[in-house]
C-alpha cells in the first residue's frame, strides 16, 4: 500500500525561496553543505515558501546544486492514492498526479508559475508488479538495489516544460502499441478497447504538424486512467492523461484527443506566463482541435463544434453571470486561486476570438499561417496577452487598419459575451434543429410519421445536440435528468 512518497531532489537554483505545500522539509545540502533553511507559515492555496540560505553569495548566473529531502503528505493536493477497491483489476494500488495550475508545490519544491520552465530526470521505484509512467520520456528501468521487491523506472525530459506539467502515475499498467510513437496505457480491463478507440491517433499527430509545425516531444503515449481522475484529459508531455468515459466504443470523442494533441503546441511548447492569461493556452488549444478535427470530418463539422462551443460559453456566462469577473477573457487572480476561476470560458471566449479574428483577416488558411509563425516565435517560452497582440500586429502589419477595428479592450477585459458572434455553417445544426421542431410541434396523430431513417445519416455529435434540443425544449424531461452549466452539444469531456 502507498503512503507517502519519498524523494531527495536536487536542482539547479537561481533563487533561494522555493514555493511548497503540505510538505515535510528534512533537510537541504547545496554543493555537499548542508545548509539553513526556514519553512515559513502557510499562505490560504498558495502553502508555505521554503526559504533556503545560501552558503556564499553568488555571482550572475553562477549555478549550484541544492538537494532537498523531504516527504509529501498523505493529503497532497497534486496526489491520488487509489485502493485496490477504486481501481477495475481490484488487486493492486494506483497513484496519479494533478499538478496544473499550481499543485506542483505539493509533490516537490519548486518554483510553481509557467513562467519559469526547467528540464527533469528521475527514478522512481515501485514494487515489482506495479509500472511507473512519468510525463517525460521512458529511459529503462532496473532492479531496485534496495529492495530485490521492487524495481526503478528512470525517465527524461529534455524539453523545458513548466512545473505543472511534471506528471507520475505508478499502478498495475499495461500497453498497446497504437502508432510508430504512441503507445496507450490503461489497466489490462481496458487497455484493448483504449487501443481501439485511440487508433487515430497518429493521424491526428501528423495533421498538428501540419498545422503547428515539427512535434518536438519524440513520444505520445496516452494514459486511461481510473473514472476518478476528475477531468476529460490533461496534456502532460509524453503521456496524455484521459478518463475512461472517452471508451464510447465508435471513436466519437476522438476530439478530446485532437485537443489534448494540439497542447503539445500551444501550452505546453507556448506558454501562458500567468494564469491570468490562460486563455492563450486554451483558445489557441481549441482553435487547433477543431482544425484537426476539421480535416478529419469535414469543415461543416468545425463550424458544428465551434457554434456548439458557443452554446456552451453562453451557459458558462449564465452560470458565473454577466458582470462576473471571471467570465473576462484576461482576469486577474491577484490572492485568487486559479481552480475557483475554471470554466469554459477561456477556452470557448478565446477560441471566439481566434475564430472572429480568422473570418476577418482572410480565413483559415491566412490564419492558420500566423498561427504557425506565432509558435515558431514563441516556442520554448512563456508569454502574456501583450506578447501575443504585439506579434498579431507584427505578422499582419499590412491589415492593422483591420486589426483597428477589433473592440481589444471588450474582448479582453469586459465581461461576459464577447463583442462580436463569429458567422457559423449552420448545416449539420440546422439538420438537428429541423429534426427536434418537428417532434416538438407533433400531435399526437403525427407520431407514426417518425422512423429511424431520420437519423440515420446524423452523427453521433448531431444525435447528441437532437437529444439536447430535446431536452431544453420541454417543460418536463422524459425522465429525471440533470443537466450542467454547460450546453450540451459542446460539453467536450474536455480537458482539464
Amino acid at each position: 500500500m502507498f503512503l507517502i512518497l519519498l524523494s531527495s531532489l536536487k536542482i539547479l537554483i537561481l533563487l533561494q525561496v522555493l514555493d511548497t505545500k503540505d510538505l515535510k522539509i528534512e533537510k537541504v545540502v547545496i554543493n555537499g553543505q548542508e545548509v539553513q533553511f526556514i519553512l515559513g507559515e502557510r499562505q490560504s492555496f498558495k502553502g508555505s515558501p521554503l526559504e533556503i540560505t545560501l552558503p556564499v553569495t553568488l555571482s550572475k548566473k553562477q549555478e549550484v546544486v541544492v538537494e532537498i529531502s523531504y516527504e509529501t503528505s498523505p493529503q497532497s493536493s497534486a496526489l491520488q492514492w487509489l485502493t485496490p477497491e477504486q481501481t477495475s483489476g481490484k488487486k493492486h494500488p494506483y497513484l496519479f498526479s494533478q499538478c496544473q495550475a499550481i499543485h506542483c508545490r505539493a509533490i516537490l519544491p519548486c518554483q510553481d508559475t509557467p513562467s519559469v520552465k526547467l528540464t527533469y530526470s528521475a527514478e522512481v521505484s515501485v514494487p515489482n508488479e506495479l509500472v511507473a509512467l512519468m510525463s517525460a520520456v521512458r529511459d529503462g528501468e532496473a532492479p531496485d538495489p534496495a529492495d530485490s521487491s521492487r524495481k526503478i523506472y528512470k525517465f527524461t525530459q529534455k524539453v523545458p516544460i513548466p512545473c505543472y506539467l511534471i506528471a507520475l502515475v505508478v499502478g498495475a499498467l499495461e500497453s498497446r502499441k497504437i502508432g510508430p510513437r504512441t503507445l496507450v496505457w490503461s489497466e489490462k480491463e481496458q487497455v484493448e478497447k483504449s487501443a481501439f478507440e485511440f487508433s487515430e491517433t497518429e493521424r491526428m499527430l501528423k495533421i498538428a504538424e501540419d498545422l503547428g509545425g515539427p512535434y518536438v516531444w519524440g513520444q505520445y503515449d496516452l494514459l486511461v486512467l481510473p473514472p476518478s481522475f476528475p477531468y476529460g484529459g490533461m496534456e502532460n508531455p509524453c503521456l496524455t492523461f484521459v478518463t475512461p468515459t472517452l471508451l464510447a466504443g465508435d471513436k466519437s470523442l476522438s476530439n478530446v484527443i485532437a485537443h489534448e494533441i494540439s497542447h503539445s503546441w500551444t501550452g505546453n511548447l507556448v506558454t501562458n506566463k500567468t494564469w491570468d492569461h490562460f486563455w492563450l493556452n486554451e483558445g489557441h488549444t481549441v482553435y487547433l482541435e477543431r482544425h484537426i478535427c476539421g480535416q478529419l470530418f469535414g469543415e461543416k463539422f468545425r463550424h458544428f463544434h465551434a457554434l456548439g462551443g458557443w452554446g456552451e460559453l453562453q451557459n458558462s456566462i449564465k452560470t458565473f453571470g454577466d458582470t462576473h469577473a471571471f467570465t473576462k477573457l484576461v482576469v486577474s487572480l491577484k490572492d485568487v486561486d486559479p481552480d475557483e476561476v475554471y470554466s469554459s470560458v477561456p477556452y470557448e471566449k478565446g477560441f471566439a476570438l481566434l475564430f472572429y479574428l480568422e473570418q476577418l483577416l482572410g480565413g483559415p488558411e491566412v490564419f492558420l499561417a500566423f498561427l504557425k509563425a506565432y509558435i515558431k516565435e514563441f516556442s520554448y517560452k512563456s508569454i502574456t496577452t501583450d506578447d501575443w497582440k504585439t506579434f498579431l500586429y507584427s505578422y499582419f502589419k499590412d491589415k492593422t487598419d483591420v486589426l483597428n477595428e477589433v473592440d481589444w479592450n471588450a474582448w479582453f477585459f469586459s465581461p461576459g459575451l464577447p463583442p462580436v458572434k463569429p458567422k457559423y455553417d449552420m448545416t449539420l445544426t440546422k439538420t438537428c434543429i429541423d429534426l427536434s421542431q418537428r417532434w416538438i410541434t407533433a400531435k399526437e396523430d403525427d407520431l407514426s410519421t417518425f422512423c429511424s431513417t431520420d437519423i440515420k445519416d446524423m452523427s453521433s455529435h448531431q444525435l447528441v445536440e437532437f437529444l439536447a434540443l430535446m431536452l431544453l425544449a420541454m417543460a418536463a424531461p422524459l425522465y429525471p435528468v440533470q443537466v450542467g452549466g454547460r450546453h450540451p452539444s459542446g460539453a467536450r469531456n474536455g480537458d482539464r
